[in-house]
């Protein structure tokens, strides 16, 4: 079989992610990663083995053997990298959010149709095995009517004011940070496992620094731990340590969530709650292979993931048996097998699309909307 040949924009944290668990998927070869920094993507390249590395992200669309790539920059560099990837003909795996505003989503999502191109935005969390168990739990009935979704998304990276990556700066990240960056998550998470939609919203955001201690040079993101007391210069903060929501799902369910990137001793701590009407689910990706699931009237259980075990529709995303772990790094090679299948196949995806991107920033607008007019708002459908 032919490789599929991709590249990857970015050699920051998810960069290096996304090229590993490119190379864990079989008949794809990554031929070029671009990086903002010559000496980057050279040193990126040259441990990977990858035969071309560069700062030029145009030299690598104009090769018409690359039929893929990644697009790892900051949040406000993806529409225009993405824009030129699908306009070179290019299949586009975008990292979250797919853009810093939703009228760039909805061209974004409009020109991959157009062109026909199979086009990913990278909400891998859903890929946890006992994840997809509890879609398919929500729907098989078992949970019966879903009353209450709730959970939080919290980690500690940024507690202090000299703690500093590029996502606290609006003119990388666009105008939300930690609502942007990991509460998409949990509010994708939460409309892929229940099957509802959020319809309305009431949030509040909070700046714990409004100045922080920039670096004086680079940094990796989650890296800045090992920074000494001179190596920072006083910078203004606008974007939000944190912020909580509470919202509805149509007519009677209900939910609410926090997202905090100050919460000490949180290292990646997302937590989803499902109650329904006979029972209920409860799922932290600190520890991804166990399954709590609560009666009323009964004793309650832990499911240890087990793909023996799991719902046939749920199966395919473990590739261990029971009693081997599978993380983080996984959910990578799970939604880039599926990404990558789709390329070599007409079957409909099965993965997250720039219109599911679209949606997690009509959320994200209501969600500012809410917090700037201290109201109820309503998320377009």
């Amino acid at each position: 079989m032919k490789p599929i040949r991709t590249a990857i924009f970015g050699t920051g944290f998810m960069g290096r992610v996304h090229l590993e668990g490119v190379r864990r998927v079989e008949s794809v070869e990554v031929a070029a990663v671009v990086g903002r920094r010559e000496e980057a993507a050279q040193r990126l390249g040259a441990g990977f083995s990858v035969p071309t590395a560069t700062t030029d992200y145009r030299q690598v669309l104009r090769d018409g053997a690359i039929d893929a790539v990644h697009v790892c920059t900051t949040n406000a560099e993806h529409y225009r990298a993405v824009k030129d990837a699908l306009e070179a003909g290019k299949h586009v795996l975008c990292e979250k959010p797919l853009t810093t505003t939703v009228k760039q989503a909805q061209e974004l999502a409009s020109l991959a149709d157009r062109h026909g191109l199979r086009n990913c935005v990278c909400h891998n969390l859903r890929f946890y095995p006992l994840v997809q168990q509890m879609r398919q739990l929500c729907a098989s009935g078992e949970l019966g009517e879903i009353l209450v979704v709730q959970g939080t998304y919290s980690q500690d990276w940024l507690l202090y004011d000299t703690d500093w990556n590029w996502r606290v700066d609006r003119e990388a990240s666009g105008v939300s940070r930690c609502m942007a960056d990991i509460g998409s998550h949990f509010f994708d998470m939460a409309e892929h496992i229940t099957g509802l939609r959020v319809t309305s919203v009431c949030a509040d955001l909070q700046t714990f620094h409004r100045t922080r201690k920039k670096p004086r040079v680079s940094i990796e993101t989650f890296a800045n731990k090992l920074m000494g007391a001179g190596d920072y210069e006083a910078t203004p903060v606008e974007t939000e340590d944190f912020g909580a929501v509470v919202f509805q799902m149509g007519s009677r369910t209900r939910g609410c969530m926090s997202a905090s990137q100050v919460a000490a001793g949180r290292k990646n701590g997302l937590r989803i709650e499902v109650y329904g009407s006979r029972a209920s689910l409860a799922w932290g990706q600190e520890r991804p292979n166990e399954l709590w699931m609560g009666r009323r009237d009964t004793g309650n259980a832990v499911f240890i993931k087990d793909p023996a075990l799991l719902a046939p529709e749920a199966r395919s995303f473990a590739d261990l048996p029971g009693g081997h772990s599978e993380g983080y790094d996984d959910t990578f090679k799970q939604i880039f097998r599926r990404f990558y299948g789709s390329i070599r196949s007409a079957a409909g995806p099965e993965y997250p699309q720039f219109i599911d991107g679209l949606r997690q920033l009509k959320i994200l607008d209501a969600v500012l909307q809410s917090n700037e007019n201290r109201s109820w708002v309503n998320v377009p459908v």
